[in-house]
């Protein structure tokens, strides 16, 4: 029998075994993961272009740590955002570019997401963070719904396309265009409604530690936003790039002139568009820092303000001109070089206590593999042994700590990539090429110094901090490969082809069940036969933009339909029946 006197502590232990109380997991620090899509340094805390307005950008960097040497694993979106999110450099991964999907590359890569659920995090997302799909099971919630694997929500674009960027030929990306929209934000819809869905998950408390990723599209192509965006940028007033140079090729080495002038930059200038698209990439930014934002509002004003991890990047820059080229692709500063900060609570982060200090500017030469190790050295969570960048947690608390690393940045082609040190970029290209800057006093890369006797023991320290073994680079299979339409003959006969740019392989898949035979339609109209395609058996063929291939039974010599090639490798499929 329990005596009278211990009736209230049982009663107290009872109920105090009954409590559900926060475990260590549940303490962990919230991780705020926000991207830009083909943001160069065109911000305001990084002086890229003295006329771009990114006011919540230029907020966040001055509340936590601005990186001011940051660059790109790889200099398209894929391998960089592939790199990040599995934290595997592209040249130990063997995924270089955009035509390679990450699941055939890396079929049991464990992402960020899944790596903070398996420690006992929510994951949760939105918008554009991999390269055009999900990857739904890495991920507790997402939006749009994570099954349909489109990272895209509804967007406002123009019925009629082009708009102020006539198509130069089949070689053209179709969505290199821009245009003022007169919609309102919420008409638009696209990262508005991303900004939305992030900014509810903010306003709640949540019962585990979230990784909320919020993913925005612009400044991607194409350039359309609402004409609020564009009304800062009046075009009379619209200044040329900074690192713009008209002779800027000269002194480069043969591989590097042939990365430099594109078709685009030529064509832009042709039409004397060059202003209108600078204007429309501003606008573009601007929008992008808008719907930043109404996200940075929602978490400053929610429950979870004061236990959130901010980290802000952009996949790769861009160029406008600079090298006499447009777009990305590049092994220049113009495309390595992105915005990359963060911000740590103090208080909250088992890696760092003390949190970050406002206004922090470091110089190192930092990498975006670094992200996955450094949130999970922050938030106490193991660390991913496969993971390649070091962790900054160091630099994050000290800028000026010691730091021996350099930042790589690969290039499509195995053995091509550019390097950035402290105050030097070196650029190396696959058959032996090379590139030299001093960029602390020549920022802009005009002169290329790696001829110059008197750096040659400069070249000797880079070329020694660079990677010297490359994993090969597997080509996309059949499955991955996006299918040209077939049109039919009823409908249309096969027209002459229109080639127009450099030539790369498709493969044609034949699923009648008999022979067909493969025609290619010359510039005048004229069929030239290029042999059988059997059933079932796909067959590979070198091709251009623009041309045109016609199929025809074998037996009765009847024209059943034909492809027009567009400006990628493919799969043409020739439907059964």
């Amino acid at each position: 029998m329990t005596q009278p006197g211990r009736i209230f502590p049982f009663l107290m232990a009872v109920a105090f075994s009954l409590t559900p109380f926060a475990s260590a997991e549940d303490k962990r620090p919230n991780i705020l993961f926000i991207s830009l899509d083909d943001l160069n340094d065109w911000i305001g805390c990084l002086g890229g272009h003295p006329q771009t307005l990114t006011p919540n950008l230029d907020r966040l960097a001055e509340s936590g740590v601005l990186f001011t040497n940051a660059h790109c694993a790889g200099s398209a979106c894929n391998p960089s955002r592939t790199a990040l999110m599995t934290g595997l450099s592209p040249h130990h991964s063997g995924l270089y570019d955009n035509r390679q999907k990450m699941r055939e590359i890396l079929p049991d890569a464990e992402i960020i997401p899944q790596h903070f659920r398996n420690h006992g995090y929510e994951a949760i997302g939105s918008g554009k963070i991999l390269h055009y799909f999900i990857d739904a099971g890495s991920w507790d919630d997402y939006f749009p719904e994570q099954e349909t694997e489109n990272p895209f929500p509804r967007t406002l674009y123009p019925e009629s396309r082009p708009v102020n960027l006539p198509r130069g030929g089949p070689w053209q990306y179709v969505e290199t265009d821009w245009a003022a929209l007169d919609a309102t934000d919420e008409e638009y819809g696209g990262d508005w409604l991303v900004s939305n869905w992030v900014s509810d998950q903010l306003g709640q408390e949540h019962a585990k530690p979230f990784f909320l990723a919020c993913g925005f599209y612009r400044p991607h192509e194409p350039w359309f936003v609402p004409k609020e965006y564009f009304e800062p940028f009046p075009l009379e007033t619209i200044q040329l790039p900074l690192g713009y140079k008209e002779d800027d090729l000269d002194d480069l080495p043969p591989a590097g002139k042939k990365r430099g002038p594109n078709r685009y930059f030529a064509h832009i200038q042709e039409h004397g568009k060059w202003k209108e698209g600078i204007q429309a990439y501003l606008a573009s930014i601007h929008f992008a820092d808008a719907m930043l934002g109404r996200v940075l509002d929602a978490l400053d004003n929610g429950p979870n303000k004061d236990n959130t991890i901010v980290v802000l990047w952009s996949d790769h820059g861009w160029h406008l001109g600079e090298k006499q080229h447009w777009q990305k692709f590049s092994g220049w500063r113009a495309v390595t070089r992105i915005p990359f900060m963060m911000r740590v609570p103090a208080g909250v982060a088992p890696g760092l206590m003390s949190g970050t200090e406002p206004g922090t500017v470091c110089d190192q030469p930092v990498n975006l593999l670094s992200i996955f190790p450094t949130l999970t050295e922050l938030a106490g969570v193991p660390r991913k042994e496969s993971n390649d960048g070091p962790s900054i947690v160091k630099l994050l608390s000290d800028p000026k700590a010691k730091w021996d690393h350099v930042s790589i940045t690969h290039l499509s082609d195995p053995g091509s990539y550019g390097l950035s040190a402290q105050d030097w970029r070196y650029i190396h290209y696959a058959g032996g090429d090379e590139e030299l800057y001093h960029v602390a006093q020549d920022p802009h890369e005009w002169t290329n110094l790696a001829a110059n006797p008197e750096h040659e023991a400069k070249l000797v320290e880079l070329r020694a901090l660079a990677p010297t073994v490359f994993s090969p680079k597997p080509e996309p299979s059949i499955e991955a490969l996006e299918s040209l339409t077939w049109i039919p003959a009823s409908k249309r006969k096969a027209p002459a082809s229109k080639p127009d740019g450099n030539s790369f392989q498709i493969t044609f898949i034949n699923q009648k069940n008999r022979p067909v035979e493969l025609f290619w339609m010359d510039q005048k109209g004229k069929p030239k036969s290029y042999g059988i395609i059997k059933p079932d058996l796909p067959q590979k063929q070198q091709t251009r933009p623009g041309a045109v291939w016609k199929i025809v039974d074998r037996d009765t010599t009847l024209e059943l339909g034909h492809f027009k090639v567009k400006d990628r490798s493919a799969k043409a499929v020739i439907p059964g029946s």
